[in-house]
């Protein structure tokens, strides 16, 4: 079974939490998703985030009642875990809009508490994918691309996530690239300084095994650094 299947298979698996209006696909697997027929090459974790909409989080946990194949972690509840072989762990965490990008709570609940991280305020919905007749909503190109980047990568966590900036990157559109710069230009000047460094430390990345080789596409990241780095002189 390849990773795209049990990913496909997992997403199938998740429909009562991913069907109703306050989820979103986000992590590592939305540039798999983005990918041509979902072809899932970015293989750098073998779970699926579920970002919650903190306002519809009582809404949303009514679909836990119809997720039959997965169970939730005695040690950490947020984490749904597969019951049976072929399927990825479910990853649960919190989206507030309203927060504060550098800080995160805990919201509590018996049933499905939740991580709020605050970097996931960047996030507003967009595409929703139609796989194997199975609605998946995703995050805006852009803020999940600016996710990735404010908070400190560090470490081979820190690394892999900017792998996943760089899956992003080679995805986006013109209109994407000119929402993220808007963007960026709205973000305090510490958030913009994690950015431009978060991308320095992409464009020096060697490749590693197990992991997508960033070398090719270090032009891309050299040019979209080119760009942030006008507007902050442009200040």
């Amino acid at each position: 079974m390849t990773f795209r299947d049990r990913l496909l298979a997992t997403i199938r698996a998740a429909r009562p939490v991913l069907a109703p209006a306050g989820a979103l696909v986000v992590g590592s697997e939305v540039p798999n998703l983005l990918q041509p027929d979902a072809a899932s090459t970015l293989v750098v974790s073998q779970d699926l985030d579920v970002g919650v909409f903190v306002d519809r989080h009582a809404h949303l946990k009514k679909g836990l009642l119809e997720l039959t194949d997965f169970v939730p972690s005695a040690s950490e509840p947020s984490v749904w875990l597969p019951r049976t072989q072929g399927l990825l762990e479910l990853n649960f965490v919190g989206i507030d809009p309203l927060q504060d990008p550098s800080e995160a709570y805990v919201l509590h609940d018996d049933r499905l508490p939740l991580l709020v991280f605050g970097a996931l305020s960047l996030l507003t919905p967009g595409p929703v994918l139609d796989l194997e007749g199975v609605s998946v909503p995703l995050p805006r190109p852009a803020g999940a691309l600016l996710e990735k980047l404010v908070t400190d990568r560090t470490g081979e966590k820190g690394e892999r996530d900017l792998l996943v900036a760089l899956g992003l990157l080679g995805l986006m559109s013109a209109a994407d690239l000119e929402e993220l710069v808007s963007s960026f230009q709205g973000l305090r000047p510490e958030l913009r300084h994690a950015v431009r460094s978060n991308l320095t430390i992409l464009s020096l990345l060697e490749a590693r095994e197990g992991m997508p080789d960033p070398r090719p596409h270090r032009r891309d990241v050299a040019a979209l650094l080119g760009r942030l780095d006008a507007t902050e002189a442009g200040r």
